[in-house]
């Protein structure tokens, strides 16, 4: 059943990401940028606990996976902080 979950997370992340990206090409609002790049390091993260989770299950990726974390919300707090539109 986690597997399951796993795959249904990563698979809305990467749909997010895909879409704000798609839209961010039709617009050019910056914004759409910015959220499509966090949504695109979300699914890293979310493939990075599948990994973790259930692939390797005896090996520790949790600074990885945190590291992945902090890195896909940085594009988002940079657009959010100085962006002016």
């Amino acid at each position: 059943m986690a597997i399951i979950i796993y795959l249904l997370c990563a698979a809305t992340a990467l749909a997010c990401a895909w879409l704000l990206l798609r839209s961010y090409t039709r617009t050019r609002h910056r914004l759409l940028l910015w959220s499509g790049l966090c949504f695109a390091g979300m699914f890293i993260n979310n493939m990075l606990l599948m990994l973790d989770r259930v692939i390797l299950p005896e090996q520790d990726l949790s600074l990885w996976r945190l590291g992945s974390a902090l890195l896909s919300l940085m594009p988002l707090l940079y657009g959010l902080i100085w962006e002016d539109d």
